[in-house]
């Protein structure tokens, strides 16, 4: 059908990678998969990267995604900790390009303002609204996956045929648009 997407979200991490899968469905998300890649027992950085990499490619040959929507690295004061996580997503959009799957890569801010309409929310936060539009039942422990997750939204609301950017400015017409929103 005509506008029906998979869209892969990820949250990178060296640490710690969260993911996510929905599938547009009569232009509505679907939840495909959510999870993470905990490697808090995995020595080696290098080993860690591969891992990613691995895994991506396994989530992708799976779930065939037409996109890949990544969490951009945030700047802070740590630089041995932007570089991890630098490469823990180059690491991803390396396995997405491997496989000619397009990358979109958003800023956190973004990610968390598109689910929650605010920028600053936390990651309880963000769970808690995609728990409510994405009808899950239970929220998985480490909310990394549903900041993996919140990446694939993130994409699918910028989707101007999904109501997101059409510039209307009626509220009206964005629950007309968007009623699944609304709980």
């Amino acid at each position: 059908m005509e506008g029906e997407q998979i869209i892969l979200g990820i949250d990178p991490g060296t640490t710690v990678m969260g993911y996510g899968i929905i599938k547009t469905v009569q232009g509505k998300p679907v939840i495909q998969v959510i999870g993470v890649l905990d490697q808090r027992r995995t020595t080696g950085h290098y080993h860690k990267i591969s891992r990613i990499f691995e895994l991506t490619l396994q989530l992708i040959d799976e779930y065939k995604p037409d996109v890949l929507a990544i969490e951009a690295p945030f700047y802070g004061n740590n630089v041995q900790s932007l570089l991890k996580l630098g490469r823990a997503q180059g690491a991803a959009i390396a396995a997405a390009l491997y496989r000619s799957v397009p990358v979109v890569e958003y800023a956190p801010r973004k990610i968390k303002q598109s689910i929650t309409g605010y920028g600053n929310a936390s990651k309880e936060q963000v769970a808690l609204l995609l728990q409510k539009t994405l009808n899950i039942k239970i929220l998985p422990e480490n909310l990394d996956a549903t900041d993996g997750l919140a990446a694939a939204m993130c994409h699918f609301y910028r989707k101007p045929e999904n109501g997101y950017l059409t510039g209307k400015k009626s509220w009206k017409e964005f629950i007309k648009k968007n009623p699944y929103r609304i709980k």
